[in-house]
């Protein structure tokens, strides 16, 4: 049997990252420090969903040395999440300066990116939403 478990991206400010995810509704469900190998899992989920997790990967920056940069995650594809209101959710991510790359003007769908760069699509649960405004007229902004 083969069962799916998580995905994994890595992230140069776990703090950042999380407070991201938190704002479209996942929580941190378990944390693993490896002072060996100098890094930090953190693992999120949406409540009532702790299987299928989001794996942030830390790697600490050497003694003395700068945190470790990623090149654009664009090749990697996507992360996907339902919610309830696609809207509010956007609205919320846009409060907290996160910029809507590809806004829901269907109603439907949008994405944005995580700080590092990781796409992430957001899908209306239930079916499209009436086009509503500011979203139904707003371009997009960058790559998605």
């Amino acid at each position: 049997m083969t069962k799916y478990l998580h995905t994994m991206i890595r992230v140069t400010d776990p703090d950042a990252t999380i407070r991201f995810f938190e704002l479209i509704g996942l929580n941190e469900v378990r944390r693993i420090d490896n002072d060996k190998g100098r890094f930090t899992l953190i693992f999120l989920a949406a409540p009532g969903d702790e299987e299928a997790q989001v794996e942030l990967t830390y790697n600490w920056p050497p003694e003395g040395g700068t945190a470790e940069t990623y090149s654009s995650g664009r090749n990697f594809g996507h992360l996907a999440y339902r919610v309830d209101n696609i809207y509010d959710t956007c609205q919320r991510l846009t409060q907290a300066g996160v910029t809507i790359n590809r806004p829901p003007r269907d109603g439907h769908m949008a994405f944005v990116r995580t700080p590092d760069g990781i796409s992430i699509e957001l899908l209306q649960g239930g079916g499209a939403l009436p086009p509503q405004e500011p979203w139904a007229s707003m371009p997009n902004t960058g790559e998605w």
